[in-house]
């Protein structure tokens, strides 16, 4: 069994990820010569042709494992087919665009190795477009909101876990994950290291809007039941403040006060608790259809196909 598992999402990433692969190969063999690895590479049925580099890397290197998912399942999905089939003692993830500093690898495991189960690095300038960046704080904003993290809780997509974390993860089984969820669920041992944030080495984020819309809804539709409990709140306020309006129009008439008829009051008004009903009444309908698919046990993921040797025991 490796010491190390190094797990890679790819999507256009065929003039980048053999980078990627190489200051893996470097970092380890400079500071942790005495530790085995494997890589797990992982084609998010990408339209470029990165599926053809992993092949000749797991041709060439014998712990590189290639996977070829069927249809683009997303990055949360391929980081739970590539979990599936690793078996390293820890598990590092990273993306394919060379932004995540190797160089700072052995500080998170050192601090992982302080108690922690799951390490993330933070970033204290994102090098991102102001798109991506808007997008990273609004998924911490609901992240904080949503999944109740530990206090000042840091995170990115470059972090390192202990293989008990990962076989967990794995145990989730519906076609919508949401990695801090499923991360969250199992253990509230979480640390954080801040390091640099390099700039992309080719090319832009493959998140657009719809995309990250798609990533939010599955963090609070999955994992917490706030906005349910929000639409209630909403409910219960607003039904007050209509009480209360009731009383004091009434009050008004018997102190014999004049009432003025504000329609264009009466349209906004109704306008408002419209349009919060009809979302509300959207948001359980979004929740409805998700629990309709899981139902129906559509796929997190397809694997189409495996190149490179898995070790006996293919998974963790």
């Amino acid at each position: 069994m490796p010491k190390f598992s190094f797990v890679i999402p790819c999507y256009r990433s065929e003039n980048t990820i053999t980078t990627v692969v190489e200051e893996i190969k470097s970092e380890m063999a400079a500071k942790r010569p005495g530790d085995s690895y494997e890589i797990v590479l992982v084609n998010d049925c990408s339209p470029d042709g990165v599926w053809d580099v992993i092949e000749k890397l797991a041709e060439t290197e014998n712990n590189v494992i290639g996977i070829n998912l069927a249809k683009n399942f997303g990055q949360h999905s391929a980081l739970l087919a590539g979990y599936g089939k690793c078996s390293g003692e820890y598990v590092v993830s990273l993306d394919d665009d060379g932004q995540a500093p190797l160089d700072s690898l052995n500080d998170l495991i050192a601090k992982l190795e302080e108690g922690y189960d799951v390490v993330y690095a933070y970033y204290h300038e994102i090098k991102q477009n102001l798109f991506r960046r808007f997008g990273s704080w609004m998924a911490g904003l609901m992240g904080k909101f949503m999944l109740d993290p530990p206090k000042d809780m840091k995170g990115s997509s470059f972090y390192v876990a202990r293989g008990f974390v990962i076989r967990e993860m794995c145990n989730y089984k519906n076609a919508f994950p949401y990695l801090l969820g499923l991360v969250l669920r199992t253990t509230r041992k979480i640390a954080w290291v801040e390091t640099n944030h390099r700039s992309r080495l080719q090319g832009t984020s493959g998140y657009s809007f719809v995309r990250l819309l798609g990533l939010w809804l599955n963090g609070f539709t999955a994992f917490s039941v706030k906005p349910l409990r929000l639409s209630t709140f909403l409910g219960f306020f607003f039904a007050f403040l209509g009480f209360a309006f009731s009383i004091l129009v009434v009050v008004r008439r018997l102190l014999g006060l004049t009432t003025v008829d504000g329609w264009s009051t009466i349209i906004a008004l109704i306008l408002i608790i419209g349009g919060l009903i009809l979302m509300m009444l959207g948001l359980i309908g979004e929740y409805i259809g998700r629990i309709y698919i899981c139902i129906n046990d559509s796929p997190q993921y397809v694997i189409k196909e495996i190149k490179g040797s898995l070790p006996k025991e293919d998974s963790l």
